[in-house]
């Protein structure tokens, strides 16, 4: 008679170790924008209070949560109304009248500025409208988008 065999027991099987992943830390990056006429006048680059107003609550109050800004990249733009090298140029003094603003408001982070022109629409209009009324359709296009990159506190 053949006496059962035990099965046979695997050699415990060491865990490999565990690596600590790197700690991630975690970011302050936000975006806001600056819309139309409330930010400029139509053909501006003068910064509103209005649009003022919304800087100091929505971007520089952000910087409290913020341990480190990185980069404040500012990027203007203009509606369609009149030519691709005007409206790239107010485009351009758009986005470096938020720059100024920031910098006296004490952003000390690397600003870039970017004009977009009217590249960029967010709202299209029908050119039968009336001059008045073509400008204010156009208005969403006329604005300033803040993007901001940084690590939280």
């Amino acid at each position: 008679m053949v006496k059962p065999t035990a099965p046979a027991i695997a050699a415990p099987v060491a865990a490999p170790p565990v690596v600590a992943a790197p700690a991630v830390s975690k970011r302050c990056d936000f975006t806001v924008t600056l819309g139309s006429d409330q930010a400029f006048i139509f053909n501006k680059a003068v910064l509103s209070n209005t649009a003022k107003k919304q800087i100091d609550d929505e971007v520089l109050a952000r910087f409290r949560n913020c341990a480190k800004v990185d980069l404040i990249m500012v990027t203007g733009h203009a509606d369609r109304l009149g030519s691709q090298q005007y409206n790239q140029k107010l485009s351009e003094k758009r986005a470096n009248a938020v720059a100024a603003y920031l910098k006296s408001k004490g952003a000390t982070a690397e600003i870039d500025t970017l004009g977009a022109g009217k590249t960029q629409p967010v709202k299209s209009c029908a050119d039968a409208l009336p001059r008045a009324r073509l400008i204010a359709c156009l208005a969403p296009n006329r604005r300033v988008t803040i993007e901001v990159r940084g690590t939280s506190r």
